[in-house]
């Protein structure tokens, strides 16, 4: 795994931005492997955006903004964006939507999450694949989007990638 150095659009219409932002960082990383003569390798780039009457839910920056992304999600529905995109020369992109029901939170129940500290670096600052499940009623389309990765989605684009 190499980290892109590319800034990450924010704001904007959820799937626009995440496959924009995978495009962005796939294309940055081919280009860094061919500056240093390591061109034509399959580079993947992803990003994933929770997106909630619009807004799109990043990293929250601290505890109270985590806080405040959970409380606005809880007891409502919203979408895991994933964005993702091949770069080999070309580029190939692709977006995977899934939305995920939050159950109803109580403040409390909220508190515990945070304190968790496992919303750090959590795009809407949960994780469906820890405790954050406590939070999570029902969901509809890929777990592995949630995850992070759609990788079904992948394989299908991709379908040389199977062994």
């Amino acid at each position: 795994m190499r980290p892109a150095a590319v800034e990450e659009l924010a704001a904007g219409d959820p799937r626009w931005v995440a496959e924009g932002n995978a495009r962005r960082k796939a294309l940055a990383v081919a280009a860094d492997l061919a500056a240093a003569g390591d061109a034509g390798r399959l580079v993947l780039g992803a990003d994933t955006d929770v997106a909630v009457d619009g807004d799109i839910l990043g990293k929250p920056a601290d505890a109270d903004q985590a806080r405040e992304f959970i409380a606005r999600l809880a007891g409502r529905d919203h979408q895991v964006v994933g964005g993702f995109a091949f770069a080999d020369g070309g580029i190939l992109s692709g977006v995977e939507v899934t939305t995920v029901r939050f159950r109803p939170a109580s403040p409390a129940l909220v508190d515990w999450y945070v304190e968790r500290g496992e919303w750090r670096g959590r795009a809407g600052g949960y994780a469906i694949q820890g405790a954050g499940a406590a939070l999570v009623a029902a969901i509809e389309g890929d777990y592995l989007n949630v995850v992070g990765l759609p990788l079904g989605r992948l394989l299908t684009l991709r379908p040389e990638l199977l062994p």
